[in-house]
């Protein structure tokens, strides 16, 4: 492979060790399994804080796919290192983690960036993002033989969310899974963090992706991948996949005991309801 987008983060979010990065994983899926199983997946959310902390809401959500064969995972996560434009798909070749190197499905990303100058193959936002490395070590452990399409959205404006929606809506197949990476409200007390958190859960929930949409515009709640939770869920609908399920809303202060500033997480899946 010729172009190779290296860890970042290993050491820091996760183990950089194999050993102790696979051990750690194993230990989150055997301790968080979802009350239900879930058939007809068509994506999951997943927050993307460090694995102490956000792991175990994480667990959860790739747990609903163990037992399943997807060829293609396609990554959706905010950029928070720099701000561009539109929505950029890593131009290399694989992802590497300490567990191995992922391959890209060159051919699917032929088809999504095609007639479409906002969806484009480059480097913006992959260089040092963590929310969609930290994903990929949780898929190594949980699927086989898959490729997968990392997309960084520099920009979660409502034409991009609309545009990158319909697109993969267009190219997506019954072998493709779609993750949208996102942690939810940063740095408010426990109590006013539930409230804000909780508004995002009751519109998963209810597969109401456009009141999402309008309740991020107008900033009644908070989500640094809130775009890619709205582009998942639109997606699922022109697809005809409306059914969603909150799996676990947690909070760093679970793990810190402190309560005084915390981070909000959530997982759920996105399923074709039978």
């Amino acid at each position: 492979m010729k172009n190779v987008r290296e860890p970042a983060v290993a050491g820091m979010f996760y183990p950089s060790s194999s050993v102790k990065l696979r051990e750690e994983i194993q230990l989150l899926l055997d301790a968080n399994k979802p009350r239900e199983k879930y058939q007809n997946i068509f994506g999951i959310v997943s927050p993307h804080a460090g694995y102490v902390y956000s792991g175990r809401t994480a667990a959860i959500a790739y747990n609903t796919i163990a037992d399943k064969s997807y060829k293609t995972v396609i990554i959706i996560s905010p950029s928070h290192k720099e701000y561009f434009p539109g929505v950029s798909i890593y131009s290399g070749d694989a992802y590497k983690t300490p567990l191995g190197s992922v391959s890209l499905n060159k051919e699917m990303i032929a088809g999504l960036t095609s007639g479409e100058k906002f969806i484009f193959e480059g480097m913006n936002g992959h260089r040092g993002e963590h929310a969609l490395e930290v994903q990929l070590p949780f898929l190594q452990m949980v699927l086989k033989d898959f490729s997968i399409i990392p997309i960084v959205m520099g920009d979660q404006r409502r034409m991009f969310v609309d545009g990158l929606a319909q697109k993969l809506a267009d190219t997506v197949d019954e072998d493709t899974l779609i993750i949208a990476s996102s942690d939810l409200s940063h740095f408010h007390t426990k109590r006013e963090a539930g409230k804000i958190d909780a508004l995002i859960e009751k519109r998963i929930s209810d597969f109401d992706f456009r009141g999402l949409q309008n309740d991020l515009e107008v900033k009644n709640c908070e989500a640094c991948g809130g775009g890619g939770i709205v582009t998942l869920m639109k997606a699922a609908a022109f697809c005809g996949k409306t059914g969603s399920a909150v799996l676990s809303r947690t909070d760093s202060g679970d793990v810190t005991g402190d309560d005084t500033e915390v981070v909000g997480y959530l997982s759920a899946v996105i399923f074709e309801p039978i």
